[in-house]
């Protein structure tokens, strides 16, 4: 098996394994705060970044060449994720994942005034189409239409600034810093809410609990790897397999499923977003691959 696929198989598996974290998480969040859920989720991914660190070579691998822009990600992140889970407690599963398929829009937006990029008119129309895509899913002024979606959007647009923080870090430092830093960092800046919003898990929570914290971080060092197998380019249209599970498990944990205008936005959002990578792949730049907003 080529590295090329392997790379992909990683991918895929990766959006397996965020579907999970996401549905977790809005078990979770019915009986806990969002920002709670986010403390020991961040907290026990922290543990084991650390874990995969030691043995990839030891605490020295916890120096880095940018230290702001790494705790910059590590807080972009954790909002993205407190934003996230707070959305997806009220959401569907498969709402949430449609509107955060519009980092790379974003990104593509934010490219021009943050790193001085040059974006050509039909990526522009691309960008454009693909925000009307999230208007179709989120109807505002229509009975389907609810505040959380915001949120949501909210959550894509700190991830498309993570993204951007990603790119100007350039992969020079090792991909176990970089996961080292997301996860301590995020730990740390998601212990600022609780005072205000704490409850001690219960029952289920615990395990529950462990296992996002096990997802976020396994998830998170897939993507890495994922990354070093294979371009992004050839990773791009794979991250949008978790469409599948997102509906799939909605359906079969909560008994939810998408109406047909947020199938049609999705779908939008998705050959919009694939455009906007194939474009930059012609203009022989290879961009990040949206990171899930958990």
């Amino acid at each position: 098996m080529t590295p090329r696929i392997q790379g992909i198989l990683l991918m895929m598996a990766s959006m397996v394994v965020f579907t999970l974290l996401d549905a977790s998480a809005k078990y979770v969040t019915h009986t806990l705060p969002a920002p709670v859920a986010v403390f020991f989720r961040y907290l026990v991914a922290s543990i084991l970044s650390v874990a995969i660190m030691l043995r990839a070579g030891g605490p020295a691998l916890a120096i880095t060449r940018h230290p702001g822009l790494q705790v910059l990600r590590g807080v972009l992140l954790m909002i993205s994720t407190i934003l996230n889970f707070t959305a997806i407690s009220y959401l569907q599963l498969a709402q949430t994942a449609a509107i955060f398929f519009t980092i790379p829009l974003w990104v593509c937006a934010l490219s021009v005034p943050l790193l001085g990029e040059h974006v050509g008119m039909k990526r522009w129309i691309a960008v454009l189409v693909g925000f009307l895509g999230v208007l179709v899913i989120m109807r505002p002024g229509s009975a389907s239409f609810h505040w959380a979606m915001l949120l949501s959007v909210a959550s894509s647009i700190c991830g498309a600034f993570y993204n951007i923080a990603t790119r100007k870090v350039g992969g020079r430092d090792r991909a176990e810093t970089s996961l080292f830093y997301v996860s301590v960092i995020g730990a740390a800046a998601a212990i600022v809410p609780l005072p205000w919003v704490w409850e001690m898990p219960q029952g289920l929570a615990w395990p529950l609990l462990v296992f996002m914290g096990i997802a976020g971080g396994i998830g998170h060092y897939m993507l890495i790897q994922a990354h070093r197998m294979a371009p992004a380019s050839a990773l791009a249209p794979f991250v949008y397999t978790q469409i599948v599970w997102m509906i799939l498990v909605g359906y079969l944990a909560f008994g939810d499923f998408p109406d047909h205008w947020t199938l049609i936005g999705a779908a939008i959002v998705v050959a919009c977003g694939l455009f906007v990578f194939a474009r930059e792949k012609l203009a022989g730049k290879e961009s990040e691959v949206p990171v899930p907003a958990d």
